[in-house]
């Protein structure tokens, strides 16, 4: 699997470089993932604007990065999808359950407004 990773203070963003997020890929970034968090991050955002096509198995590894995340406080971002991508989400009834949405510049703005919001609960 092809990707690169920027790693910021308040968030990870992960570029995957292919055009399917499949069987083949999907393992490979549900560990990526798995490993960060060990590492210590909490908030993903996922570039997917070189995916054209993703499965169920793409899906799955999206659930998990969501649900590691989320466990922790975290915030998990998907961001440029296909349209493809957008049905399947949509098809499964994971819209509605994952953070999406159109440029990875929102993404980053979500990731800060979620920071703030956890710490404004902190003080209360």
């Amino acid at each position: 699997m092809k990707y690169t990773i920027d790693k910021q203070e308040k968030y990870t963003l992960i570029r995957l470089h292919e055009e399917k997020l499949d069987s083949n890929a999907a393992p490979q970034l549900k560990s990526e993932m798995v490993t960060l968090h060990a590492e210590g991050v909490h908030n993903i955002i996922l570039d997917l604007s070189e995916v054209k096509y993703t499965d169920s198995s793409g899906l799955s590894a999206l659930l998990v990065g969501n649900r590691i995340l989320q466990e922790d406080g975290g915030i998990f971002i998907l961001a440029c999808l296909s349209d493809h991508t957008t049905k399947l989400i949509k098809i499964s009834q994971l819209d509605s359950v994952l953070h999406i949405l159109p440029t990875v510049e929102e993404g980053v703005d979500a990731v800060f407004m979620h920071e703030i919001e956890k710490d404004m609960k902190e003080e209360d």
